[in-house]
């Protein structure tokens, strides 16, 4: 069954949010996060008829869950996308909204609220067709995506569903898998002394210059290790460096925040055995070589059969709307997918096409959000039974 899409008024909505700052202040600093999308969004949620609540996953950042009740005896359906954006630094449009060859600009047009507004055209299509469903229809936006995904983590403990779809932009490819990431904090110690005492310094950075060379050795074995067949080798990186305090001064701390991308079927105690191993054989070879190692947050890989329902039935209404069949593939970055899939809720990723994701321009192909939008309806009615 197929349901009739407003697209003035996906139109409408979608520039409507695209026009509203939601930059994430976890990674711009006095930025104001998603409060006013999310009352825009729990809103335009009541007036279609849902149920609605908006909860506070940390302070002062918010969550929007909006949920279409079912007559009873079906199948829950959740539909999930997050509200913040990165920030707009060099934009020359950030919050335009701008129309042009049919691409909509701003920052999040694609990364994702697009999505949001295929996800909101797609309930009102459901709601004003008079269709009535037996499963629940949960729509769930999110906060923090951009960073520690606390909004999506708090919705996996307290919702549930028996599928999911996360709609970030995927050119209509349905994502299957992707690689997870741990964030690591290494303190390698040595001894501040005047830089005149060589005999009494020991300097921390000379031996973090140490782990460094071990650790471009791991990565590149990481490289060459055999892939995933759609998520790709795992990989490692070093992403900030601080050490030392003068110039005549033996540093006597040096401190690595470093990136580990893990591929499906890693665990992060093997990825921390890994790095531990190298500390183990650097202190052997030189007692003056300390180090630490911690874990500051942790993102696991994911990866769903290709044989499950919801891949299968997106395959199928993708193909009858868009008239060809639809590559199965992986997301190059981390999704909150995952944190569905692990609470149980089989998950996928499928959504509109669009560039520039963190981008000085970013758009999203507008006639995508309206299939997009037909998409999700469709697929809901189906799953969730009528």
């Amino acid at each position: 069954m197929t349901v009739s899409i407003n697209e003035g008024f996906l139109t409408q909505t979608l520039v409507d949010i695209v026009q509203i700052d939601s930059s994430n202040p976890s990674l711009t600093p006095n930025s104001p996060g998603e409060r006013e999308a999310a009352e825009y969004i729990a809103n335009l949620l009541e007036k279609i008829g849902l149920e609605v609540e908006i909860t506070e996953p940390a302070a002062d950042r918010f969550n929007v869950v909006g949920v279409l009740k079912g007559s009873g005896g079906g199948r829950s359906l959740m539909l999930n996308g997050h509200i913040d954006t990165v920030g707009v630094e060099d934009m020359a449009e950030p919050f335009s909204g701008a129309i042009r060859d049919g691409k909509l600009y701003g920052r999040g047009s694609a990364d994702m609220k697009g999505s949001l507004a295929s996800m909101l055209a797609a309930t009102k299509a459901i709601v004003d067709s008079g269709v009535q469903l037996k499963g629940d229809l949960i729509l769930t936006f999110v906060a923090d995506e951009e960073y520690a995904s606390i909004g999506t983590a708090d919705i996996a403990k307290r919702y549930t569903a028996d599928a999911a779809i996360v709609t970030e932009p995927s050119h209509f490819d349905i994502i299957i898998a992707h690689r997870g990431f741990i964030w690591y904090d290494i303190e390698v110690l040595g001894r501040a002394a005047h830089g005149s005492q060589f005999d009494l310094g020991i300097d921390a950075n000379l031996r973090m210059g140490r782990l460094l060379a071990e650790l471009d050795k791991l990565e590149q074995e990481l490289r060459a290790r055999p892939p995933h067949p759609l998520a790709g080798p795992p990989s490692l990186h070093a992403a900030i460096l601080n050490g030392g305090t003068e110039i005549s001064t033996y540093a006597a701390h040096s401190r690595l925040q470093l990136e580990r991308r893990t591929a499906p079927g890693e665990t992060e105690e093997q990825a921390t055995a890994e790095l531990q191993a190298i500390i183990d054989k650097l202190s052997a070879e030189d007692e003056s070589f300390k180090a630490q190692i911690s874990t500051t947050l942790v993102r696991h890989p994911f990866e769903i059969s290709p044989d499950a329902e919801i891949v299968q039935l997106a395959e199928k209404i993708v193909t009858g709307h868009l008239g060809f069949k639809p590559k199965r593939s992986a997301m190059a970055g981390w999704t909150d997918a995952q944190l569905l899939d692990a609470a149980g809720i089989d998950s996928i990723l499928l959504g509109p096409i669009g560039e520039g994701f963190h981008a000085a321009e970013e758009w999203v192909d507008l006639q995508s959000v309206i299939d997009l939008a037909a998409i999700l309806a469709d697929i809901t009615v189906e799953f969730c039974g009528t």
